[in-house]
């Protein structure tokens, strides 16, 4: 299922459990599966037309009066261009508001960097009192939505638009905070998230090949990160690759490192965009090879890190 289906699934759920869960959407309620909500409950989705920074403020009134607005865009402009009012509305007081970046990194395959978030992490990571979610799944996505939805204060939650493999456990609650182990090693681990952990997955297949056991960890939590657990995992081998769709500046390569950096004897690599824009292509596949997001490339990082 593609993400953005699974995600408006559950949140029609919830819009239908708790009267005060409200959407909110710029123009995009179709693309954000806003419009789910739209259809069924009109009363409770509002659309603030192509203005994200109205739609934040409006979101942050709405919460001071008991609501609970998730609020829609595409996530470049939802973290960009409404990041002051995401800042000093809903950061700095602890305002509950849940903040959805749909068609985030280069899922957005058709139009182009200006479209294509590649740095939306980090702008939410660095806010004081927000929680940064990155889903692998629709079927962790779905979880991580009503888990949202319980947690009391500002939220952004991260998801692609295309459908990817299922990965995470059926049967496995979602936790904020919480690192999940997919798959244990002996020589490396990889941790990862969102779309790059089916392929840190499919990089571990190819790696046993070679008598290479390689440790898959989800890391869906980016804010608040598990230091721990990153630590105890990442010594169990001392190699580690970090993937990620994503700039490696400011997201999850940036707070494994920084998790690990008193850390000895742990050597680290990192998959991810190097320091530049995306780019308009015919299928997501295509950028994810020119930019070096592929399983081959994680299966070549952690035959690098070896060497280290």
């Amino acid at each position: 299922m593609d993400l953005r289906d699974a995600y408006g699934a559950s949140l029609l759920e919830l819009v239908e459990e708790d009267s005060r869960v409200v959407a909110l959407d710029a123009d995009l309620s179709k693309s954000t599966k806003g419009n789910m909500i739209e259809a069924k409950f009109p009363d409770r989705h509002f659309e603030m037309s192509i203005a994200e920074q109205n739609m934040i403020s409006t979101a942050v009134g709405l919460a001071i009066k008991g609501k609970i607005p998730f609020v829609h865009s595409f996530a470049v402009f939802l973290t960009g261009r409404a990041y002051d009012q995401i800042r000093v509305g809903a950061a700095f007081p602890m305002c509950n508001v849940k903040l959805i970046g749909s068609s985030a990194g280069l899922s957005d395959y058709g139009d182009g960097a200006t479209h294509q978030s590649i740095e939306d992490v980090s702008l939410m990571r660095v806010l004081p009192n927000m929680t940064v979610i990155v889903p692998s799944d629709a079927v962790e996505t779905a979880k991580a939505t009503k888990a949202i939805a319980r947690l009391i204060g500002p939220v952004y939650m991260r998801i692609g638009r295309n459908a990817w493999p299922l990965v995470f456990p059926e049967t496995e609650e979602f936790i904020i905070g919480k690192v999940y182990q997919l798959r244990k090693g002996r020589h490396v681990t990889i941790f990862s998230n969102g779309v790059m952990v089916s392929k840190a997955l499919e990089a571990a297949e190819t790696l046993a090949k070679d008598g290479i056991e390689t440790g898959v960890v989800n890391v869906s939590t980016v804010k608040p990160l598990d230091r721990d657990s990153i630590v105890a995992l990442a010594k169990e081998t001392g190699h580690v690759v970090v993937a990620e769709e994503h700039s490696i500046i400011g997201g999850l390569c940036s707070a494994v490192t920084e998790a690990l950096r008193a850390e000895r004897n742990v050597v680290t690599e990192f998959v991810g965009i190097r320091d530049t824009f995306g780019q308009s292509a015919c299928c997501s596949e295509d950028l994810m090879e020119v930019y070096g997001l592929t399983s081959s490339d994680v299966a070549q990082a952690c035959r690098k890190v070896l060497t280290l």
